[in-house]
């Protein structure tokens, strides 16, 4: 179907490369520069999975249910709940769990800070407060607030047809869980992405991305690091409907004082992330 529909589409009414926003064409762990057209509204349904640990069996979903507006061609805003599934067994330090659950509530603020042409390269501002109810690795009852900010640059390596994009992430937190207390952590990390439009609307590549956690929201005390690798999948539906995909491995990470390699505390063996967005 991924092969034969896109050819099929292109061939009704997109038969030349043309110019294609960035946002999502690098899977969306990393993200592209673009704001979207003055005015444009749509309605957008972001899956995270993380997958695997050391032991048993772990899989984590978070799904946001975003409505996404760009106000100006230099601003663009999303907000939405999440709903996080759960299902756990027999993951050492964690209670087996099966639920399904509205988590919280989530927003983005991106600010386009540097446009392309003249410049070679474009770069967004983005700034996502985030409320939870249940902690996203275990799903215990806590108040959990995060603030993810990530500077988001691409380019166009060959025009209409391959573009490259460099990430950079910081995100401080802090939980209340209920009868321990309040704790404090940070994720800083930086990816790179390359994408190539193979045939009109249909976008494959590649994302590399490498993450360290730290106890404390200003990274005080380091705990793991991990790096990701894996294949990224965009498609333009239609005009007004598009698909975005990513699935990486962590192909290396470290954890003080734990062998085997691999952070598996902080982070999950695999990754994927599936994002559907409808304009209107």
């Amino acid at each position: 179907m991924l092969l034969v529909a896109p050819i099929s589409a292109a061939a009704q009414d997109y038969n030349s490369f043309h110019e294609i926003e960035t946002k999502y064409i690098f899977g969306n762990f990393t993200v592209g520069s673009a704001t979207g057209i003055e005015g444009e509204k749509a309605f957008e349904m972001d899956s995270e999975a993380d997958l695997g640990k050391r032991a048993g069996r772990y899989g984590v979903t978070q799904t946001e249910l975003e409505f996404e507006y760009t106000p100006t061609q230099y601003m663009q805003v999303e907000a939405g709940p999440t709903v996080s599934c759960y299902s756990i067994s027999g993951v050492p330090d964690l209670a087996d769990r099966n639920s399904c659950r509205v988590n919280g509530f989530e927003a983005d603020f991106r600010f386009l800070l540097i446009d392309r042409n003249p410049s070679p390269f474009a770069v967004t501002l983005s700034v996502e407060p985030e409320w939870h109810s249940l902690d996203e690795t275990s799903g215990l009852a806590v108040a959990n607030y995060g603030l993810e900010t990530k500077i988001e640059a691409d380019t166009e390596l060959i025009k209409n047809r391959l573009f490259l994009a460099f990430n950079l992430l910081y995100e401080p937190e802090t939980t209340n869980t209920y009868g321990v207390g309040w704790s404090s952590e940070s994720t800083f990390g930086a990816s790179s992405a390359l994408a190539l439009q193979v045939i009109p609307n249909v976008v494959v590549g590649a994302d590399l991305w490498y993450l360290t956690h730290y106890e404390g929201v200003g990274l005080n005390s380091f705990t793991g690091d991990a790096l990701y690798l894996g294949p990224t999948f965009f498609w333009n539906i239609a005009p007004k409907v598009l698909l975005s995909a990513a699935y990486e491995f962590q192909i290396a990470g470290h954890e003080p004082g734990v062998i085997p390699a691999l952070d598996l505390s902080d982070f999950s063996r695999q990754r994927a992330r599936l994002l559907l967005e409808f304009e209107f």
